[in-house]
């Protein structure tokens, strides 16, 4: 039997997650969160996320062509700023971006930045929602760069947004890459008159399905949120009260670390990824795959009253 040396060191990383409550100023907003990474990467945390379109208030709450002024390319100041940070502090930083591909083509896009400030790569959204108050299809074209793993310095991470959270399928796609960990920044929340009434069930589905995620695919899951109250003059309503919550679930879908519901914080947690090989030997999701048997997945919906040889 081959044992592995006693000198191989275990392979543990810290993550930290920016949970904030936006302004209305897109600079405030920027030098607040570079303030909170470089807060996050003195606290030993390696690799760093923003919540959701962290550099505005959450403009999808209604419809108006003046939004739009908010985008920026990639690479673009956002990302120089965070590569430069990056650098300084040897982390790798997920940053949450609107961002203006060419005139008229705007996407929902996160950038990954590793450790020695090179760009490895951006993710854009690919689900897209349309309900009251989070009108994104007017601001943003679906993705086209398919599901995607990056490999860091500290973890191979896998990226998704906010409404690919809901879907199994975005999940199993970038883990079957090999990500080790899950990152959704976020921004959800309650319509402030529902919340007695759904609040808690709304929430519970919402960290349900990603706890899942870690279970189904036997990796770690962070989704950072924001917090705060935005109601926006043009729009319709009172506004989205954002839950906040922001967590880390392990493998077996346990909660490692739980931020608070209406608190700006910063969440420090540390991973155990050799943890992950452990995990997946025990729980051999991935090997006992039928994938001769899943080609129904790629269809829009299966008739149930068609006989089974032409569904």
């Amino acid at each position: 039997m081959t044992r592995k040396s006693k000198n191989v060191r275990p392979r543990r990383v810290r993550i930290g997650l920016i949970q904030a409550a936006a302004t209305p100023d897109p600079d405030e907003n920027l030098q607040r969160t570079l303030r909170a990474a470089r807060q996050a990467a003195r606290q030993g945390a390696r690799i760093i996320c923003t919540q959701e379109l962290f550099r505005s208030v959450y403009f999808c709450q209604c419809e108006n062509h003046d939004f739009f002024r908010l985008a920026e390319p990639i690479p673009g100041p956002t990302t120089r700023a965070f590569q430069k940070l990056a650098r300084d502090e040897q982390v790798v930083v997920i940053a949450s971006l609107f961002e203006r591909r060419a005139p008229g083509l705007y996407h929902n896009t996160a950038a990954v930045i590793d450790a020695d400030g090179s760009l490895a790569g951006i993710y854009r959204k690919m689900h897209i929602p349309d309900d009251p108050l989070y009108y994104e299809k007017f601001y943003f074209t679906p993705g086209d760069l398919g599901f995607r793993a990056f490999a860091t310095r500290h973890a191979r991470v896998g990226v998704l947004i906010c409404w690919d959270q809901w879907y199994p399928e975005a999940a199993r796609l970038t883990a079957l890459q090999g990500a080790e960990i899950l990152f959704y920044p976020t921004a959800i929340g309650w319509h402030p008159s529902e919340k007695a009434e759904h609040g808690q069930t709304q929430h519970d589905a919402w960290e349900i399905i990603q706890r899942s995620h870690a279970v189904a695919n036997g990796c770690y899951v962070a989704a950072v949120n924001r917090v705060g109250h935005e109601r926006l003059p043009e729009a319709p309503g009172d506004g989205i009260e954002f839950w906040g919550q922001s967590f880390v679930a392990g493998p077996s879908g346990e909660i490692l670390a739980r931020a608070s519901a209406d608190r700006e914080e910063i969440l420090v947690t540390e991973l155990d990824l050799d943890a992950l090989d452990l995990t997946r030997t025990h729980w051999p999701f991935l090997r006992d795959r039928r994938i001769d048997a899943y080609e129904g997945l790629t269809r829009r919906w299966i008739d149930p009253s068609a006989p089974p040889a032409s569904r």
